[in-house]
């Protein structure tokens, strides 16, 4: 299987609920023929008695106890996957459609619990139907009640688990912390300062070949860097990944740029190295959580929803990834093999793209609600105290159009000089402090 698409069949075993499930079925189809092997043998060696066995239960009392795991376990499973499918579209419309297939579906605490509900009815409907008309499978029927009490555990644990992971702060939080894993994987060196790109099409100049997308289009997931750089060292090419990871590329778009003994390039090896895929992921995308956090603001921002505080809590995510990314060394376009040559480029996004998708649509949108000015002006000046002197111009632009935008949306002078000051809670104590020095 070519690596794309293996990491498409990965990304997409990520996202599915069915698949843990469908693990717990294959361990129910190895585990049950086992334990009744294994039950049988303990009645036959004497460490078990057949009419007593580990909880004393009676035919009657056996098919009872194992007739109510089966119903409670089904309940469950479609109680579970009933207010799955209210949470997403909840979730969806509240927040953001793309938190579900990064954050709700690749929930492994829920996956696991479903698995655990599906393997504990099929062992316990097998035990229910392979009960004689004068044997009660003791030890069949004591793993059985094991698993219906794990089962009922599991089940309040998971309403109190599911009432906190809906709740904004946790999305947020929970999109941040992916956000950080990716910054740390695609910007894995620390700032240097201030460095000057190299104009590459004016050192490069007009490519020698350029291999274009055929199939059908998509949005690229990933690239496998690691292949592209030992691809270009053996034909002693210098390769371009032409698009950025999370663009859009149609059919016929340029995929490639090759430099160099371009003809030794075979293109359909070449565009193996590219996942492609319908939605975008973070797996090598760092602007997607911004993005995701920047949507979650800007519906909570919306004239239907009007909850400023959400927007709040979002904006405390991209400070904190800003934070992180300012301290990082954005400039990895040009990738170099062992020997010190250059052999891949690859287009990722700067400190400015960044500082843009965090701060202007969220300015635009809330400028108006006191909390967003403080909180955005809150955020820009901690950046400014704490990031490298290199990172500040572009912080110290969003600071000038927040103050022109809060004096055209704040027309009372007492709400402007309200609007103006820095508030890490957004409407919080500092107006009282600041007053009092």
């Amino acid at each position: 299987m070519d690596w794309n698409r293996w990491y498409s069949l990965k990304s997409y075993l990520r996202t599915s609920l069915w698949t843990v499930p469908l693990i717990a079925v294959a361990i129910y189809a190895v585990l049950k023929p086992l334990t009744e092997m294994v039950g049988r043998w303990m009645i036959r060696q004497g460490f078990l008695d057949p009419k007593t066995g580990f909880l004393g239960l009676s035919m009657t009392g056996a098919r009872s106890l194992v007739g109510d795991i089966v119903s409670a376990d089904l309940a469950f499973l479609v109680f579970t996957f009933g207010s799955l499918l209210v949470a997403i579209q909840v979730a969806g419309g509240q927040y953001t459609p793309r938190i579900i297939a990064t954050t709700l579906l690749r929930d492994n605490i829920i996956r696991s619990i479903s698995g655990l509900f599906v393997f504990s009815l099929l062992f316990a409907n097998r035990t229910l139907g392979w009960m004689g008309e004068n044997e009660v499978h003791q030890l069949q029927v004591f793993i059985a009640a094991l698993c219906g009490f794990a089962s009922v555990v599991a089940f309040l644990f998971l309403i109190d688990y599911a009432a906190k992971s809906l709740r904004p702060v946790s999305l947020v939080a929970r999109v941040g912390e992916q956000g950080i894993a990716v910054i740390e994987s695609v910007y894995p060196a620390p700032t240097r300062g201030a460095i000057t790109q190299p104009e590459r099409d004016k050192e490069r100049g007009i490519p020698d070949r350029i291999v274009r997308q055929r199939g059908t289009s998509g949005i690229v997931l990933a690239v496998n860097l690691q292949l592209l750089v030992a691809k270009a060292r053996r034909t002693d090419v210098v390769i371009e990944f032409v698009p950025q990871v999370g663009d859009f590329v149609a059919v016929d778009d340029p995929l490639f740029y090759l430099y160099g003994n371009a003809d030794a390039i075979d293109e359909r090896r070449l565009r193996t190295f590219v996942a492609f895929g319908t939605e975008r992921t973070m797996e090598q995308d760092p602007m997607f959580a911004f993005r995701i956090l920047v949507d979650i603001a800007l519906k909570a921002l919306s004239a239907a929803i009007n909850d400023p505080t959400t927007a709040v809590l979002a904006i405390d995510q991209l400070h904190r990834l800003l934070r992180m990314v300012g301290k990082r060394s954005l400039h990895v376009e040009e990738i170099k093999d062992k020997s010190g040559q250059v052999r891949v480029i690859l287009r990722t996004p700067n400190w400015e793209d960044f500082v843009h998708i965090s701060f202007r649509e969220i300015r635009q949108c809330g400028v108006g609600s006191i909390q967003i000015a403080r909180r955005l002006r809150a955020a820009i000046e901690n950046l400014i105290q704490s990031l490298p002197e290199h990172r500040h111009d572009a912080l110290r632009v969003e600071l000038i159009l927040l103050d022109r935008a809060i004096a055209s949306k704040h027309p009372f002078p007492e709400d402007l000089a309200l609007a103006r000051i820095p508030d890490s809670q957004g409407l919080g104590g500092s107006a009282a402090s600041t007053a009092n020095n």
